[in-house]
């Protein structure tokens, strides 16, 4: 299992390149052109994981699939330079993770966002949860504070789903986690126990889920 740090970085420096004259940004990167179409498709990347983690199935998926490879031939042609690249989603809905198999056809990867999954599927908010989420765990009804370490029995059971879903439609998707779960090593363990390729981390947090992630690849 692979652990990255959190993309946060990456994409704001492709929102505020993106923001620039293609002429001052050519400057801006030295004249490295390349480096403009790697961020680009980068952010073409993102997008498809906006749009695609609305959990639009079917018609809908392919038709944002299509647009994201038109813009990227544009850009590699006028460019004269390609560079490989992959048109995933995010998987942060209760919905996504019961279509993954359907959602696979078009994605080649699911990065499950659990921060975003446990709000929807706990139906708690967050930013709310340290208001009132403490006696919960103290009386055992959370064993853990769920947006720190994954909820497996519940959130655990939608990625588990999804991932054999996709699986089945897409033997060869890539699979993995982002969020604060990346960093916890009950989280990881379950990753490994489910076979997600990889967790994203908060740089801070790499240490650790490293240690964790290979901890239990040795069981």
């Amino acid at each position: 299992m692979q652990t990255l740090l959190s993309g946060l970085i990456e994409l704001v420096i492709v929102f505020e390149l993106l923001s620039c004259d293609l002429d001052l940004l050519a400057v801006h990167l030295h004249g490295e052109k390349r480096l403009f179409v790697v961020l680009l498709l980068l952010c073409l990347v993102v997008v498809s994981s906006v749009f695609a983690g609305l959990a639009l199935e079917g018609a809908a998926a392919s038709h944002t699939r299509e647009g994201i490879d038109a813009i990227a031939a544009d850009v590699f042609h006028e460019t004269g330079t390609e560079v490989p690249y992959l048109v995933g989603t995010m998987i942060e809905l209760p919905r996504a993770a019961l279509m993954a198999g359907e959602i696979a056809e078009e994605g080649a990867f699911f990065s499950f966002g659990t921060n975003d999954l446990t709000q929807t599927t706990l139906g708690v908010s967050r930013d709310d949860s340290a208001r009132f989420l403490a006696p919960y765990v103290e009386k055992g009804i959370f064993p853990r504070d769920p947006f720190v370490s994954l909820d497996i029995e519940g959130v655990g059971q939608l990625v588990e789903l999804a991932a054999e879903r996709g699986r089945a439609t897409r033997p060869d998707i890539k699979l993995g986690i982002c969020g604060e779960h990346g960093g916890d090593p009950a989280s990881i363990a379950f990753c490994e126990k489910v076979g997600l390729n990889y967790v994203s981390a908060s740089p801070y947090r790499v240490p650790i889920a490293r240690l964790a992630a290979a901890q239990a690849a040795l069981g």
